[in-house]
């Protein structure tokens, strides 16, 4: 995968990663945003993630930028304290692809870059190095803040008499997310640890890691079993049946915990949102940028959520012991913690039963390169035929179809099918909703089996 900007940052194959394109990208950021009092530096637990950072240091220094080097920590920690800071912030992350790709994810002094931003910062490459002399600073306080965050607006008694599994694996957050849990009264249960980094995409986790999960829950009797993708930004939660909870249930229940007005929210999220009583609930294109955007557009207390669980709060919130800041970027903590309290005393499982019966499920074709996806993405949106010949083969019929991002397909037999190349990943994602779990598994599996023949023909 060639290295990509797009989608609040750099990505691709580390071995394409070089220290002059990251030291090219990070000059086109420092001319094109504002950094306000310096840039604070994160990153994961990917074992190329030093050698980049090292290169965001030089470049930044050079250009007379200071740099607070906060060590490896989750992506909203590091966005958290840039935000208490003034100052912006680079987050060194391939998120929840393998370890030999890597990227770098931006934020500007006001957060999490913009559409806009991007645009200028693609305009602002090339530029000559600097040789300027910013200073170097370390804060080794990030972590212990972000968990201060949870314990002062949860209190230590929310999750009393919980027995929660961590499927701690390579994710940055681990530890304090080990932390948090214990903090707030919890049981912790760690599992799975490991020193090499794996992969866990927590929108479309994979059979044997959901097998390994169901297997955890019940050998330790679990009440729940929690994680996060690799960066520790996006929230993975199962019950204690060892069944996974949706990430965007996650946001509907956390929604109404928190008392949210308007909730932002894109179009492949599950749509039993609407039948909520929020005051408002806008769509939006797939990615967190456009969330972003729809929640600065709306007003009153408004809170953004994706697919996959990571949670946008827009306002300050009210906890059962005090008052979670806004922090309008993606975190696995909050929507994690707040189902959790939410479930109060009954199995977790009864309250996801509260939400409308709408299931979601989704899973991707990788390694699915953008040259071959994105026309035959365009060929489903453009062609009303070869739609129709697509769903033929699944036995369904399209009643309407959306072309917001991707082609979301709604089914005259009712349920959804929702086809989009992922912006950032060579991968082809595909999105169900049906008015059952076996409906909306079958409806994914034979889809994906289609998508992936028609591709090779």
């Amino acid at each position: 995968m060639a290295p990509k900007f797009g989608t609040s940052g750099l990505r691709g194959l580390v071995v394409e990663l070089t220290a002059d394109l990251v030291a090219d990208h990070v000059r086109a950021f420092i001319a094109a945003c504002d950094m306000g009092t310096g840039i604070c530096l994160g990153w994961d637990l990917r074992p190329s993630s030093p050698e980049i950072a090292q290169a965001v240091r030089v470049a930044t220094l050079a250009e007379g930028v200071d740099l607070i080097d906060c060590g490896a920590v989750p992506t909203p920690a590091l966005a958290l304290a840039a935000q208490a800071r003034g100052a912006a912030a680079i987050m060194i992350t391939g998120s929840h692809i393998p370890a030999d790709r890597n990227g770098l994810k931006f934020y500007s002094r006001s957060g999490e870059i913009t559409k806009e931003d991007e645009t200028a910062i693609k305009s602002a490459l090339g530029r000559s190095p600097g040789a300027g002399r910013g200073t170097l600073h370390h804060d080794t306080q990030v972590g212990a803040a972000f968990v201060a965050r949870y314990i002062e607006a949860c209190g230590i008694e929310a999750l009393n008499g919980k027995r929660i599994g961590l499927y701690s694996h390579s994710a940055v957050g681990r530890d304090l997310m080990a932390d948090i849990l214990g903090k707030l009264g919890a049981e912790v249960i760690e599992l799975g640890r490991s020193d090499t980094f794996i992969p866990v995409d927590t929108e479309a986790v994979a059979p044997e890691v959901r097998a390994q999960i169901t297997s955890w829950v019940a050998e330790h009797a679990l009440d729940a079993l929690v994680s996060t993708d690799g960066d520790s930004d996006r929230p993975l939660l199962a019950d204690e049946q060892g069944q996974i909870v949706p990430g965007d249930i996650m946001g509907q229940i956390t929604s109404e915990a928190l008392s949210a007005e308007t909730v932002v929210t894109p179009i492949s999220s599950n749509s039993g949102v609407a039948h909520k009583a929020f005051d408002a609930v806008t769509l939006t294109r797939i990615g967190s940028p456009y969330v972003i955007a729809g929640m600065e557009a709306a007003t009153g207390k408004v809170v953004g959520y994706e697919a996959n669980g990571g949670y946008l709060l827009g306002f300050a919130a009210q906890g059962p012991t005090g008052t979670f800041s806004p922090l309008k970027t993606r975190d696995c903590v909050l929507p994690l913690v707040m189902a959790l309290i939410a479930a109060g005393d009954a199995p977790l499982s009864a309250r996801v039963a509260q939400e409308p019966p709408v299931v979601t499920v989704a899973d991707r074709l990788q390694e699915i390169p953008q040259e071959a996806s994105q026309p035959f993405v365009a060929a489903l949106a453009q062609d009303q035929n070869a739609r129709a010949t697509f769903l033929k083969a699944l036995h369904v019929n399209e009643a309407s179809v959306d072309l917001t991002d991707g082609v979301r397909m709604t089914l005259a037999e009712g349920g959804v099918m929702h086809v989009r190349p992922s912006g950032n990943a060579p991968e082809l994602r595909l999105y169900v909703e049906g008015a059952d779990a076996p409906r909306a598994q079958a409806l994914l599996t034979s889809g994906l089996a289609h998508l992936q023949r028609a591709l090779q023909a």
